[in-house]
């Protein structure tokens, strides 16, 4: 009988679900779901512009620097932060614009600076210059990145690559031809986000009654957390304060 029993074992662990993905986002009707609502602000001091040197394909991209504000405060609102519910496994359908996203490189640009999209589906990378670019995207995580595609396009043309990101959020863009084109893409694996306007305020609605993670994320300051508890048909209110050295 001692025999058989490592041979039981294996057997029971062959008929047992895998479990080790978590399932994805689900789709389905909301009633009288609640709402949150905020600000997100910046106090101290707003770093300068990162100033680079445009060095090549002249005829292009433009003459003199390159200046690229990513920390773009107003009036002290903190803007280009992306809010959002995190890990919610059920709710709202995805917005229908979502199912495409697209990058534009024009002017030796990325456009927009701050794209969004839909985990699991294509991103369109677009060159609309007469010249060579290589869009290389990398996953964002913590400190470090991890490249998810590296596409080079020598000539003008649309090319589709598939994100699906397990772990981090969002993308940051560059292009290897010229280092002084970046850009970020956050990546939505559920539809309760909100892109801040340009007072730093998001609304964030049709949510079910319960109590959610909520994050404000920034493609160089990175990401500040808070508990909301949501009720039916109820608006709750949480800021977010980012800060500089």
């Amino acid at each position: 009988m001692k025999r058989l029993i490592p041979f039981i074992s294996i057997t029971l662990l062959i008929g047992l679900p895998f479990t080790g993905h978590a399932a994805g986002y689900k789709e389905s009707s909301v009633s009288n779901g609640g709402t949150v609502t905020g600000k997100v602000t910046f106090s101290g001091k707003d770093p300068a512009p990162k100033i680079y040197k445009i060095t090549k394909d002249n005829d292009v991209c433009g003459t003199g620097n390159r200046e690229i504000d990513y920390v773009a405060v107003n009036n002290g609102a903190l803007t280009n932060v992306v809010v959002y519910l995190d890990k919610i496994k059920e709710g709202k359908p995805f917005p229908a614009e979502l199912s495409s996203a697209k990058i534009d490189q024009k002017g030796c640009e990325f456009k927009p600076f701050l794209q969004i999209m839909r985990n699991n589906t294509e991103l369109a990378a677009i060159n609309d210059d007469p010249i060579l670019h290589n869009i290389h995207t990398y996953e964002i995580l913590g400190r470090a990145k991890k490249t998810v595609f590296n596409v080079s396009q020598a000539k003008p043309g649309t090319v589709k690559k598939k994100v699906a990101l397990k772990r981090g959020t969002a993308l940051k863009v560059e292009c290897d031809a010229h280092d002084f084109m970046h850009g970020f893409v956050f990546v939505a694996k559920n539809p309760y986000f909100a892109v801040v306007g340009d007072d730093g305020s998001f609304t964030i609605d049709n949510i079910p009654p319960g109590k959610y993670t909520i994050k404000a994320w920034h493609g160089k300051l990175r990401e500040k957390k808070g508990k909301v508890d949501i009720s039916a048909g109820g608006t709750t209110t949480i800021n977010f304060e980012f800060k500089g050295k």
